[in-house]
């Protein structure tokens, strides 16, 4: 699983750059047609959340203990929650949102096989 926390962790720090220029942008929209949808503010918040994922994937991908992987559930299930719920008009948000969600469940799968692991050791 260390190789899974360093590509993700990488991706989802380079992925911080196209979600943060989407929102922004989808926000800009929001404000220029004037329909109440929020759904840049929260792409902005998925990207920050996505790239809080990402550093502490990478920072843990070394760890042996069940702590770094509820982290990252809890940031990557907390990011997928926010984009699927306030999509609205911003359509790829559900992109990053499953991307995220990819990621939670990758987390939880690690807790089992790291306990696995540590049991055939």
């Amino acid at each position: 699983m260390k190789v899974w926390r360093l590509v993700s962790g990488i991706l989802c720090c380079v992925l911080f750059l196209f979600v943060a220029f989407q929102s922004c942008a989808a926000g800009v929209a929001n404000s220029l047609e004037e329909n109440g949808s929020s759904s840049g503010s929260a792409g902005l918040l998925v990207a920050i959340l996505m790239l809080t994922g990402g550093i502490v994937s990478i920072a843990t991908k070394n760890s042996k203990g069940k702590g770094s992987a509820i982290a990252l559930i809890i940031i990557f299930g907390l990011a997928a929650l926010m984009g699927f719920s306030n999509s609205g008009n911003f359509g790829d948000l559900n992109i990053w949102a499953g991307w995220c969600l990819i990621n939670a469940g990758l987390a939880f799968i690690s807790i089992f096989t790291s306990r696995k692991a540590r049991l055939s050791e």
